[in-house]
């Protein structure tokens, strides 16, 4: 349970670090951010012609059902100190466009895998769940932007490595979730590398955000690729581990974080005007504050931006 301590702990670090700024809003426990069930989240006002967007079927039922993977990945999604309330980023800024599109939020935890599959099949409306735009998604989804996509590499504090390009993980055994983004561009990187005569990477996979922090301290790993925000307040809180290097989740190219939705099911439209709304009314900018990933904003959304090129 050291490592659950530890996550929880993490939205508590206020110190700035990498991308993270210090919050300024009054803390709801001692040492910074409020990580019980009682989030007093910022709230918005429903927009009328906004709501009008919204789907006849959704409208009808009279809520918002948005899936996310809260499975420890603070600021990002996690659960609450009550160990079953999901806070973090995303179910703010979900919550804030269900306000403006006159729906309750009815969030939905479940993996990675479930969540695509979920909104897929209909039963999710949306997700929010730090989702990077692909050019491949786009085949079956559509976005609507609202945060920048930032991968750090993630190490052992004792590790002399600093990471800037692919020749920089040759021969190294790296941990990356499965079907993400920087799953990709780390499979490029290794077939850059291969192509140039050095060695392969060797790649490990596991459940959770917590499995790869064990790994990592115990040198089953010699580097961990993820969100930046996690990376960054793991190091703050932990001490045991240091960022040696960033990139956007695009590689080369800007990468945008969105809300996915089902391609063609008529919602994007509505999330992309909430977003926009939120983002000019100052709302967007208060929860990003709250959760110190003010550096990571959007200065506008947009429907189905670039996306990560094809495999």
């Amino acid at each position: 349970m050291r490592l659950r301590a530890i996550l929880l702990a993490s939205v508590l670090a206020l110190t700035a670090c990498g991308s993270p700024e210090a919050a300024t809003e009054a803390p709801a426990k001692a040492g910074g951010v409020n990580i019980t069930a009682q989030q007093n989240r910022v709230r918005a006002d429903k927009v009328d012609t906004i709501a009008a967007l919204v789907p006849a079927a959704i409208r009808a039922r009279g809520t918002l059902v948005v899936g996310t993977t809260g499975n420890g990945t603070p600021p990002l999604s996690f659960r609450a100190d009550d160990d079953k309330t999901i806070i973090g980023v995303e179910p703010d800024i979900a919550s804030l466009v269900a306000d403006v599109l006159g729906l309750k939020l009815d969030l939905q935890a479940t993996s990675w895998e479930n969540l695509f599959l979920s909104i897929e099949n209909g039963q999710y409306d949306t997700g929010f769940s730090n989702i990077t735009v692909t050019e491949e998604r786009k085949d079956k989804y559509d976005f609507a932007s609202y945060r920048k996509d930032t991968l750090a590499f993630e190490v052992r504090a004792d590790k002399n490595l600093t990471v800037r390009e692919a020749k920089d993980i040759a021969g190294l055994t790296v941990g990356v979730g499965a079907g993400t983004n920087q799953e990709q561009i780390l499979l490029r990187w290794d077939e850059q590398n291969k192509a140039a005569g050095l060695a392969p990477v060797k790649f490990q996979y596991y459940n959770n955000t917590s499995d790869y922090y064990l790994a990592l301290q115990s040198g089953r790993i010699d580097v961990y690729v993820g969100p930046n925000p996690t990376s960054a307040y793991h190091v703050a809180v932990e001490g045991a581990t240091k960022i040696v290097g960033s990139i956007s989740g695009g590689g080369q190219i800007p990468a945008d974080i969105a809300a996915m939705t089902k391609k063609g099911n008529g919602l994007v439209a509505a999330l992309q005007q909430a977003l926009q709304t939120i983002i000019t009314g100052g709302k967007y900018a208060e929860v990003l504050k709250r959760w110190n990933l003010a550096s990571e904003a959007l200065p506008a959304s947009q429907v189905n931006p670039q996306g990560l090129p094809r495999k």
